[in-house]
């Protein structure tokens, strides 16, 4: 089975980027199709099996990626997979819409619909940081890409969503079924602490929607230790509406990371993620999580058992649960044998019984394309 590997670009390292990893490993071999890769932020890949698009050539397109929107679908379209048996897409945006030949199977790993071209749209093109004529524009724009987004999810052969919140965004905007395969989680990087402080933990990538702003109000009253991990275009301003007793750590390491959390009273997770690794990864180091009721925490977190939710997004939701948590009162090993379901053998393990069971059923010609109009 010649099978090749397609993912949207190389210029962040987040949960996209982790399972982009974890297929690399399942098919060493395996080429791997980007439209852009930035070696200095995303290392560790071997360079002759990444294949780049003509973007990668273009002036400014590794800090000024976002000016070449409009010719992503074009250098998407332009990576030439007709030698392969199978290709496997990891994507939230463009890499489903590879072109590929009727002998060829196409599996798509879905993140997420693109956000900004479907449930986001308005707070993105609100929060954006450019002057009105720009924004004029851009709403012909987003509509054009995401004509060509529900096109290019017609060719797509099999859809694998990675939570359920995800899944029924497929089924909403592309009309199509999928099956669910959640994640990897680097369980074994993990660790139970016998030493738990009084500081809670927030944090990733530091963008709008994560909504840490909410936590520090919190914990601005309360006056509790809070370290907020990672680093992002909102530091300036979080950090700017944060007292004293909020420490921010910028990014560190995953060995940083596994010591920080096992040492926290709980994760904080105030936003709706399309699935949510960091949450499991608290879990994976023994402790419990405090989370927004939405998205997919809910597919991860066992009220009463490994964590507690919030019912409403806002700062006075969340201050009622911390107030009301006990760090004491939770079992650090019931709770990193939940996480160890998500480790990454077990994703593994159903990746690769997935596409070859699929192989074979599309080699037989048993398959027909899942249309739910």
């Amino acid at each position: 089975m010649r099978i090749a590997l397609v993912h949207d670009y190389l210029s962040q390292d987040g949960g996209a980027e982790k399972v982009l990893r974890v297929f690399n490993e399942l098919w060493p071999t395996a080429p791997i199709f980007v439209l852009f890769h930035d070696r200095k932020k995303i290392p560790g890949f071997n360079k002759e099996l990444i294949h780049e698009s003509y973007l990668s050539r273009l002036p400014f397109v590794s800090n000024k990626l976002q000016w070449y929107l409009p010719l992503m679908p074009g250098a998407t379209e332009y990576h030439n997979l007709k030698d392969f048996d199978v290709v496997l897409s990891s994507t939230s945006a463009f890499a489903k819409g590879v072109l590929t030949s009727p002998s060829t199977l196409h599996i798509s790993y879905c993140h997420t619909p693109t956000r900004y071209l479907w449930s986001d749209t308005h707070t993105y093109l609100a929060d954006l940081p450019y002057n009105r004529l720009v924004k004029m524009f851009l709403p012909r724009l987003i509509s054009q890409l995401r004509l060509w987004d529900k096109m290019s999810a017609d060719r797509v052969d099999r859809f694998i969503a990675n939570s359920r919140t995800v899944q029924n965004r497929i089924q909403k905007y592309y009309r199509r079924d999928s099956t669910i395969i959640h994640p990897p989680v680097d369980f074994e990087k993990f660790f139970i602490s016998k030493n738990i402080g009084n500081y809670f933990v927030a944090g990733g990538r530091l963008v709008p929607y994560k909504n840490l702003d909410l936590v520090i109000r919190v914990f601005n009253r309360l006056k509790l230790p809070l370290k907020i991990f990672g680093a992002g275009p909102e530091f300036a301003n979080l950090k700017k509406i944060a007292k004293n007793n909020v420490e921010f750590l910028g990014k560190i390491s995953d060995e940083q990371k596994a010591d920080l959390l096992s040492g926290a009273a709980a994760f904080i997770h105030p936003q709706i993620e399309d699935f949510g690794i960091t949450p499991l990864e608290a879990m994976a180091s023994g402790r419990p999580v405090i989370a927004y009721a939405e998205g997919g925490a809910t597919e991860t977190v066992l009220p009463g058992e490994t964590g507690v939710f919030f019912k409403e997004q806002t700062w006075e939701s969340l201050l009622e649960a911390v107030l009301h948590f006990d760090a004491q009162s939770w079992d650090p090993e019931k709770i990193r044998e939940h996480a160890g379901k998500f480790r990454t053998e077990n994703f593994k393990l159903q990746i690769l019984d997935y596409v070859n069971h699929h192989f074979e059923e599309f080699k037989k010609g048993l398959y027909q394309p899942i249309l739910l109009y």
